[in-house]
């Protein structure tokens, strides 16, 4: 099975929320299924933003406990990063090879026709079609952690937003995961 039947299978067995299929709809009319994770860091390939938001998902059912919501776990795991659909934009540039030869190699560059945030960004994408719980958007908002612009100009909601939805720590944890352990050797440096 590929990247995008096993995201479609999770999406529609895990998420019943009216609109979703509209939102899988509108999310199949864009790059989504096709686009990179990163320009270079990872997933820096053609399908890696889906393969990152599988392996965001997997990480994240590992620390589903009792009381936890599957459908909430599935929602902020698999359109975390719904802001980069039609974010990339690909092409080619000259690299050299390892007998010192340029080669011309693919590669992405952003493109972002919606410069409206990373994490407020997905919650405003996914908000169009279907409706998200406070701790669903809160978590979405800050999955980037210290690596969020806000945080790093010294904004304190993040340590809020971790102190008040647990949720939101736990889908930062299996995004490092994902990104640092499962995805490693999947971007140019």
């Amino acid at each position: 099975m590929g990247y995008k039947e096993e995201f479609c299978e999770i999406f529609r067995s895990q998420i019943a929320r009216p609109g979703s299929e509209k939102l899988l709809t509108w999310m199949e009319g864009t790059d989504f299924f096709t686009a990179p994770a990163s320009t270079r860091f990872h997933g820096a390939c053609a399908e890696g933003l889906v393969m990152h938001s599988l392996n965001v998902y997997h990480a994240l059912m590992e620390q589903l406990e009792e009381g936890d919501s599957p459908e909430s776990f599935a929602i902020c795991a698999l359109l975390h990063d719904l802001c980069k659909a039609n974010y990339y934009k690909p092409g080619f540039r000259n690299v050299k090879n390892e007998a010192g030869q340029w080669e011309r190699v693919p590669t992405f560059t952003v493109e972002d026709a919606f410069p409206y945030g990373h994490g407020e960004k997905s919650v405003f994408l996914i908000e169009r079609f279907m409706k998200l719980k406070t701790a669903e958007a809160v978590a979405i908002r800050w999955h980037m952690g210290g690596f969020d612009d806000a945080a790093k100009g010294g904004c304190f909601a993040i340590s809020q937003a971790y102190d008040a939805y647990p949720i939101a720590v736990k889908l930062h944890m299996a995004d490092l995961k994902a990104t640092y352990l499962m995805e490693k050797g999947t971007g140019r440096h």
